[in-house]
């Protein structure tokens, strides 16, 4: 019988070890799977986070999408409480020590690391002996949220979130709805991977809503009494009072086991897989310890999305079981978000290139915004929507789409995507046949709008 051993038993590393499991029955080899997870939680959904400490979800264990028990059940030897120390790819074997502190050795046929990814935590945030201060915390893991939910219930009034990409937008949301005074600060803009154009409308509609958005800033210290924050103070040397401050600085993968065995690791710090999911003999990885194949820029890039942990865990797993017939065929960084709090209701998506990694890339690109509606504007259902897409003049293929609006307007990037990933021209999308009632759409759907515009600039 050969022996898997993974590694993490979040997203990617349960998506493997089941997939391997039911894969060798149809392919008829003998396998056994062994998960080892260093928490006392397992499958869960970490993007729920900033929607449980919001109250929107009303346990943490909403969150969980498989319990260790059922693992086991359904065939998995799911060992929790147990922290890999090191990897012998001599003897194939890696060292363990157990929540007991007790050591040992598993023996591994098959290595499967899915690690994930680490909440960046800068140096301000701890105090002498390294702990993080009392009220300063991310929001990464499922013990972050409860650390969350343990606090808002009487920690003050005033919130500080600082970092303005997804978690922190959310994070941001989730103070609001709580009734605290919520700062937003980030080093540059909100959102800013995407266009300046659309990281404002993103800024406008959190400031409409009451939050205070400091874009542009740094913060280099914290201040605390009796162990509990107060306040931060940015570089620029104005202090921000905070009874509570989320760190949404962003994540970094956790690659220190693999790198200290000798696996090469990215310019991002993750694991370099092949399209099996493969890092070297014996040896896999996936989720966010990996880099992936961006299909726009043929570069390596980091995109810790529980999407791409799925996917590339569920290749893994087939791969492992023995249908070597399964790739992951890389990403588009698509990606969706929102912010609703007071009067406030906006859906944030992109996909694809920016304009600025357009030019990077030496593309001749031409971007247009265009506005429209989520519906007939005669329909009670419509809301506004502003779609930034971009295009190469030369081939005239899509590059890239941002999507800022009302309810229903984020999922469109759904059909952006796709026409990215099937390469296609502004002209294509402009004549794809996309349902239209009023309540649904306008008779030109915005995105549809969106590159018939481009294609007649160009």
């Amino acid at each position: 019988m050969e022996r898997i051993v993974v590694v993490g038993a979040d997203a990617a590393g349960m998506s493997a070890a089941h997939q391997a499991l039911r894969t060798a029955e149809v392919t008829g080899r003998s396998v056994e799977v062994i998960a080892l997870e260093q928490t006392s939680d397992t499958s869960y959904s970490a993007c729920g986070i900033p929607y449980l400490v919001a109250g929107l979800v009303d346990s943490d264990t909403d969150l969980v999408a498989r319990s260790a028990a059922q693992h086991r059940e359904l065939g998995v030897d799911l060992r929790m409480g147990t922290t890999v120390t090191g990897i012998d790819r001599d003897r194939k074997v890696v060292s363990v020590t157990s929540e007991f502190d007790e050591s040992s050795e598993v023996a591994y046929d098959q290595l499967v690391l899915c690690t994930g990814a680490s909440a960046m935590v800068p140096d301000w945030a701890r105090d002498a002996d390294g702990s993080l201060i009392d009220g300063v915390n991310p929001a990464k893991t499922l013990e972050d949220a409860r650390y969350w939910l343990d606090l808002i219930a009487g920690s003050g009034r005033r919130g500080v979130v600082v970092g303005g990409g997804y978690i922190g937008v959310e994070m941001a949301e989730a103070l609001a709805e709580r009734g605290f005074q919520t700062t937003l600060a980030t080093r540059t803009r909100v959102m800013s991977k995407l266009d300046p154009e659309m990281s404002d409308r993103i800024e406008e509609g959190m400031r409409a809503a009451g939050v205070t958005v400091l874009t542009d800033t740094v913060v280099a210290s914290a201040n605390a009494e009796g162990g509990r924050i107060r306040s931060v103070t940015t570089v620029s040397g104005d202090t921000i009072e905070a009874d509570v401050v989320v760190l949404a600085l962003g994540v970094r993968p956790s690659t220190s086991l693999g790198a200290a065995a000798g696996l090469p690791i990215g310019v991002h710090g993750g694991y370099l897989p092949d399209d099996h999911q493969r890092v070297a003999d014996d040896i896999w990885a996936a989720g966010d310890c990996c880099e992936s194949l961006d299909r726009m820029t043929g570069e390596r890039i980091f995109a810790p999305l529980g999407t791409h942990a799925n996917k590339q865990g569920r290749v893994c797993g087939f791969n492992l079981g023995g249908d070597e017939s399964k790739r992951f065929a890389g990403v588009l960084a698509t990606a969706i978000t929102r912010f609703s709090s007071g009067p406030t209701y906006l859906e944030i998506a992109r996909t694809g290139m920016n304009t600025e990694v357009a030019a990077r890339f030496g593309h001749d690109a031409l971007t247009l915004i265009t506005q429209s509606d989520t519906a007939s504007g005669y329909m009670a259902e419509a809301t506004p929507i502003t779609v930034l897409l971009t295009a190469d003049k030369l081939t005239r293929r899509i590059l890239g789409a941002q999507i800022v609006g009302g309810a229903q307007s984020g999922k469109r990037i759904d059909t952006v995507a796709a026409a990215l990933w099937g390469e296609m021209t502004v002209d294509d999308l402009a004549e794809m046949d996309l349902a239209y009632a009023p309540p649904f759409a306008t008779v030109w759907e915005a995105v549809q709008l969106a590159s018939r515009r481009v294609s007649e600039r160009i």
